[in-house]
């Protein structure tokens, strides 16, 4: 069966890749395989394989989605954004400051989301400045899902490593006494700001920018997300030991119905469709899917043979370890969705440092999110954020070649990874 299982395995990788917008489907099917397999021969039953999904995760991230998405609607980031960018100078400094407010929103709420907020914010700045919105829109679009990784709440794979090794809020700022994965994204970040201002070096047209005075429909849905935040941060202080295990979840679930409910009664109709619209419940269940898939793997071995490859690596080298992690989650990262990689790897590095007591789980893990999460930026499918970002050029009338986000994307890529690199081993690796 391990020959199966494995098999099965890496062809659903191969169908990901091939076809991106098909991904929930292959995952089912795969996980239907896999675990059905399993069933038949009697080496799993199904309450292991119902067990093995992350509950918590998968409503953090539902919950969020619903809340994020009320949020949009009300049109606060619209405004908020349409104010501060009245304040630019030029061309150059606007689409630096939209890249970093992209940068600094992502780190809360969803990428896709962030980018659906600014996107239509670039591209009037670009026309305003004869400027093309194609370069713009990708550097919003990259700087949205390199901050992702940055808190607990950014981004699903940030979820995934928060609830696997039950890292609270603040853990992600400041673990053990140390600074912890949130400055590693940062300094990433920092670095990539001199390559956005090479790129838009001479485009420094005074902007002229007529306020469209955005009307905030509501500040209901605002006040709901902050609080859904203060809420994860309060609650990640309780011991592990005392917290049911999607006390997470069911916070943002709560939420989420409150904000369902309010979305109801103040827009009716129009409302709930556009609430229900921003809702990726493909994704949702392709992330169930999953947890499927990794159960299986996980009990015919296949995590522990991997596990001792990499054993092998580190036991005579912990730094090639670490580089062979962060540099082969970046390419893979490049190709394919980075959350059935960081899925597949959380458990594999578990395995890994219980048995290389010299080596740090935090370094692997935190590096592993740092090359899986901004490896995306290497691709125009490589992050969800950029498939939306050339989307909505696309809709709007712009054709996007690869070399256009090549130019972008490779050189804040490698900047971004290598400084969270450097960062995460010179604080937990030596």
């Amino acid at each position: 069966m391990k020959i199966f299982v494995l098999v099965v395995f890496i062809l659903t990788y191969a169908g990901i890749i091939a076809f991106p917008q098909k991904k929930p489907y292959i995952a089912g099917i795969a996980a239907v395989l896999s675990c059905g397999g399993l069933i038949v021969f009697g080496q799993i039953d199904v309450l292991r394989i119902f067990s093995a999904i992350d509950y918590n995760v998968v409503l953090m991230l539902l919950g969020m989605m619903v809340t994020v998405s009320a949020f949009s609607y009300s049109k606060m980031p619209d405004f908020i954004a349409d104010r501060l960018i009245s304040k630019m100078p030029n061309a150059l400094a606007a689409v630096v400051f939209l890249s970093v407010l992209s940068g600094f929103i992502s780190a809360f709420i969803d990428n896709v989301a962030t980018v659906l907020m600014l996107a239509p914010i670039g591209i009037s700045v670009a026309l305003k400045t004869k400027v093309s919105p194609v370069p713009v829109i990708i550097s919003i679009a990259v700087s949205s899902n390199l901050q992702g990784a940055a808190t607990l709440v950014g981004d699903t794979t940030s979820i995934m490593l928060g609830s696997f090794a039950d890292m609270n809020f603040f853990e992600f700022f400041f673990l053990n006494g140390k600074f912890s994965i949130f400055w590693a994204v940062e300094l990433g970040a920092v670095l990539t700001i001199p390559v956005i201002i090479f790129i838009f070096r001479k485009h420094r047209e005074k902007l002229v920018y007529e306020s469209e005075k955005v009307e905030v429909r509501s500040v209901v849905p605002t006040v709901l997300l902050l609080s859904n935040i203060v809420a994860l941060v309060a609650v990640s202080f309780i011991p592990a030991d005392k917290k049911i295990g999607v006390l997470n979840g069911v916070i943002c679930a709560g939420f989420a119905l409150v904000t369902m409910l309010f979305t109801a009664f103040k827009y009716k109709k129009e409302g709930v469709k556009s609430n229900a619209k921003e809702i990726d419940i493909s994704t949702v269940f392709f992330l169930i899917f999953l947890f499927m898939i990794i159960a299986a793997v996980e009990n015919v071995g296949l995590i522990q043979d991997i596990s001792e490859l990499f054993k092998a690596i580190g036991a005579k080298d912990p730094f090639l370890l670490y580089t062979v992690i962060v540099v082969g989650s970046m390419v893979f990262s490049a190709f394919i969705d980075n959350i059935p990689f960081v899925a597949t790897m959380l458990p594999v590095i578990k395995t890994l440092t219980a048995s290389l007591t010299a080596v740090s789980p935090y370094l692997l893990y935190f590096g592993l999110l740092c090359g899986a999460t901004l490896g995306g930026n290497l691709t125009p499918v490589g992050a969800s954020a950029n498939v939306v970002g050339i989307g909505t050029l696309n809709k709007a009338g712009y054709k996007v070649k690869n070399s256009d986000f090549f130019k972008i994307g490779v050189p804040f890529t490698l900047v971004a990874v290598f400084g969270g690199y450097i960062f995460c081993w010179f604080v937990w690796g030596i």
